[in-house]
């Protein structure tokens, strides 16, 4: 159920999914961490790049219901926590208690709140393909991230994008539709795809050196629980991932 006013829609027009997220918070909250797709294929890659976060301050950057708000936490970070729906940051307090800052925050817009330079490492998971415009996120991104801070993030690989909506031209940066199945039936999600070069570019113009990048295969675990999909990801890659450093 969508807890936004009006007003608050018209601020977020360029928010894209908004409202499918506040519908599917509880879905996330109860039913997401056990996904094969999060728990054995976007998980360990984005785990996998991650620096020892213990005594680090790090932005959760679209933390939907929490699980690495939490799962940081437990490294021993100090977390803040981000996203656009209302329904999800009471999903991560609800997870996370008042461990953590979690704040409402809409990463088209400027992190005001957030102190140059302050943060040791942002992980921004499954997020940054509902952002049209990526020259303000990442230049955000970098102001307040300390110099050799990491940012590491996972999103929908562009050739899964182009090639499962059978687009026509591979260079557009265009908004696509979707379905999803949930316990409480399908919902319709919208997010963008973008060429490999429209995602590699706008972190290097904001002042990033990308360190590693990453097209992983499912664990063991995936093929455990639905071998066919497993067979097909060994084969065709569903997301992207990338650590990057500011100098």
């Amino acid at each position: 159920m969508s807890g936004i006013s009006p007003e608050e829609q018209a601020t977020n027009k360029d928010s894209v999914s908004l409202n499918s997220y506040e519908e599917m918070a509880e879905y996330y909250f109860k039913y997401v961490d056990a996904k094969p797709f999060n728990a054995y294929y976007e998980r360990p890659a984005t785990i996998s790049l991650l620096p020892q976060v213990r005594g680090k301050k790090v932005l959760d950057a679209g933390c939907a219901a929490g699980w690495y708000t939490k799962w940081l936490l437990e490294k021993g970070a100090s977390v803040i926590a981000l996203d656009f729906s209302p329904n999800m940051i009471e999903m991560t307090k609800k997870r996370v208690g008042n461990k953590a800052k979690v704040i409402k925050a809409d990463l088209n817009e400027p992190l005001h709140f957030i102190e140059d330079e302050s943060i040791d490492v942002i992980l921004s998971s499954l997020t940054l393909h509902y952002i049209k415009n990526w020259n303000l996120v990442m230049s955000e991104f970098n102001r307040i991230l300390k110099r050799d801070g990491q940012l590491i993030i996972s999103i929908h690989h562009p050739f899964m994008d182009f090639t499962v909506f059978n687009k026509e031209n591979y260079f557009l940066t265009e908004l696509l539709d979707d379905e999803w199945n949930t316990n409480n039936g399908k919902v319709k999600v919208q997010f963008y795809r973008r060429p490999l070069s429209a995602i590699i570019t706008p972190i290097i113009d904001a002042g990033f050196i990308i360190e590693r990048l990453l097209e992983p295969m499912p664990i063991k675990e995936f093929k455990i629980a639905h071998p066919n999909t497993y067979d097909r990801l060994t084969k065709n890659p569903q997301f992207l991932f990338i650590r990057a450093k500011k100098h």
